[in-house]
């Protein structure tokens, strides 16, 4: 089955001179959730606006489910819904006048049961006839949710979905995009935390100064870039490593009551027997051991920072 988004040499050039996206080659398979991670002026809401016909691309074709964004855009743009960061919503409509509106703005008729089912899953049904203003900031962005799938778009985009809202919307928000998926629909999020990424996402893509440097999935990511540290608790505080554990990859951590082993999860051998015995060689003893595994969030900081 061909993907639902294929993206060729998608480039972005502003009349100031400034290339937000250089040759984006990217492909976004059915069904999956699709998380891009980038710093703030990255690109990720560059990319985001080309595919949802907001932004002319400079270079390059993109194709939502075989629509081509420029020469085909309303068969595109009718697949598609979109979550933008800011809340724009009309303050003085009531909530299901303004879902409703969304549906039928991409020519969809008129079907209560669909704008029901939407607020019921976002938790608005109470809150149908209450003005736009009279809501929280948490109740208006889950008016913008149920706007995007007012219309039953196949794919869904979040652009920071989660920016600025509590806890148990977010929670909300992850069970809603698990069970949308389920259904069939495609999501593409773009996140600053990168704890929803690594909760929800199947495959993260890491943008950086425009450029795609990264696409995996997301376990084989944390797998391949993953470091391990061992944690050692020592019986007697050092102050230095000594020089005959200079071999191995040590260091001192909480006023030296502490030895930290980072080794690659990758590697043929771990070295942690070697140490351990280089350890007795050299008289040092510990309590007790621990073992912790890079998170994602490491893992984007070490890929970016690493960018020229």
């Amino acid at each position: 089955m061909p993907p639902i988004i294929s993206i060729s040499k998608l480039s972005k050039t502003y009349a100031t001179g400034h290339h937000a996206l250089k040759a984006i080659d990217l492909t976004i398979d059915r069904g999956e959730i699709f998380a891009l991670l980038g710093p703030n002026g990255a690109g990720k809401t560059t990319l985001i606006s080309i595919l949802c016909g907001i932004v002319t691309p400079s270079e390059g074709e993109a194709l939502v489910d075989g629509h081509d964004i420029v020469r085909d855009y309303r068969a595109a743009r009718s697949l598609i819904g979109l979550v933008p960061q800011e809340l724009t919503t009309d303050h003085f409509e009531s909530v299901w006048s303004t879902v409703t509106f969304s549906r039928g703005l991409f020519g969809k008729p008129k079907n209560p049961a669909v704008v029901e089912k939407v607020l019921r899953d976002l938790s608005l049904w109470d809150k149908k006839d209450a003005t736009i203003r009279t809501l929280s900031g948490g109740m208006k962005r889950r008016v913008l949710i149920a706007k995007a799938l007012a219309h039953e778009p196949r794919v869904l985009f979040l652009d920071e979905p989660t920016a600025g809202v509590d806890v148990e919307l977010r929670r909300d928000m992850w069970a809603l995009v698990r069970g949308l998926r389920e259904t069939g629909v495609t999501i593409i999020l773009t996140t600053h935390y990168i704890e929803e990424a690594e909760e929800m996402a199947d495959r993260i893509g890491v943008i950086s100064k425009g450029e795609l440097i990264l696409t995996e999935n997301k376990t084989d990511l944390m797998t391949k870039l993953g470091r391990k540290q061992l944690t050692l608790n020592l019986q007697e505080p050092l102050t230095a490593v000594p020089p005959q554990l200079a071999g191995h990859d040590l260091a001192l951590a909480k006023d030296g009551s502490e030895l930290v082993y980072t080794y690659d999860t990758q590697g043929d051998r771990t070295g942690i027997t070697g140490l351990l015995t280089d350890l007795a060689a050299a008289g040092i003893h510990f309590r007790d051991l621990q073992t912790k595994q890079s998170s994602l969030e490491e893992i984007f900081v070490g890929l970016v920072s690493d960018r020229p």
